[in-house]
């Protein structure tokens, strides 16, 4: 079973992303950014890394953005290879470019605006790889 990382503040989006991405791997949810850091690293100490990480942009302690660059930082330091990191895709309801340009800069697989749409948010995840697509 795949392990998911859905980092979100908001309660609303945060049940409706667990109860969306529940048939694609087990959930683990946090609310802000801090949290994502301690899960991704107790992940990675119990070599039980995740393979999806949602990621919210705007949040409280640190902001999605700083934890994306900590996750890839981290994955450099313990050797994980581009075809091993973990898949990330950021949500936000800013659909500015800079912050979706930076998020990218820092390696983020894929955006996704909010509210979440499930026929995209679906297609996302058949673009970034993390299942396959439906014929």
């Amino acid at each position: 079973m795949k392990r998911i990382l859905i980092v979100e503040d908001d309660m609303v989006s945060r049940k409706f992303l667990s109860k969306f991405l529940s048939r694609y791997g087990d959930c683990d949810l946090v609310v802000d950014g801090l949290e994502a850091i301690d899960a991704y690293l107790l992940a990675l100490k119990e070599r039980l890394p995740y393979e999806l990480i949602c990621l919210d942009v705007m949040m409280p302690k640190i902001d999605g953005i700083r934890v994306l660059k900590t996750i890839r930082d981290l994955e450099k330091q313990n050797g994980i290879n581009e075809n091993d990191a973990c898949k990330i895709i950021m949500t936000t309801v800013l659909g500015e470019t800079q912050i979706v340009q930076s998020a990218f800069d820092y390696g983020c697989n894929a955006y996704a605006s909010k509210p979440i749409d499930m026929v995209k948010m679906t297609a996302v995840l058949e673009k970034i790889g993390f299942i396959e697509a439906v014929v």
